[in-house]
């Protein structure tokens, strides 16, 4: 067998779409490896976030609790009570209000979208347009 100087020109061309698609496979399964190490990595970020956030539950009981507790010195237990949660209540209610705000300016018609519609009533020569 020739060695690598000694091929003919019409040799290599002759390799090179095997060359190419071998490279190509290299580089797939160099992507599929670099997304599962991200993916595996991603997916132990999120179940740690998932973790904290579930005895984050827990330290907002015990704060309320110790809200309710504090109040408690100054006032009668279940007022104290009442109190924190109706301030708990008041966050929930502007909470919900902003969110329904953000849904309502989320559902509004896309402007391209509307632009499209105007331009094709245009072209079918119906709706409203300036006719020049």
């Amino acid at each position: 067998m020739p060695s690598d100087e000694e091929r003919s020109l019409f040799t290599l061309i002759g390799e090179l779409p095997t060359r190419v698609s071998e490279l190509v496979r290299a580089e797939i399964a160099q992507i599929k490896a670099e997304i599962s190490y991200k993916a595996k990595h991603f997916g132990i970020g999120a179940g740690l976030i998932v973790a904290a956030a579930f005895v984050g539950i827990f330290l907002l009981g015990t704060l309320i609790a110790t809200a309710i507790l504090a109040l408690a010195l100054v006032m009668p237990a279940w007022a104290a009570a009442l109190t924190v949660s109706g301030v708990l209540l008041l966050l929930i209610a502007i909470l919900v209000w902003i969110a329904v705000v953000n849904f309502k300016r989320g559902s509004e018609p896309l402007d391209t979208i509307e632009s499209l519609r105007q331009d094709i009533d245009a072209a079918k020569g119906v709706g409203d347009y300036d006719r020049r």
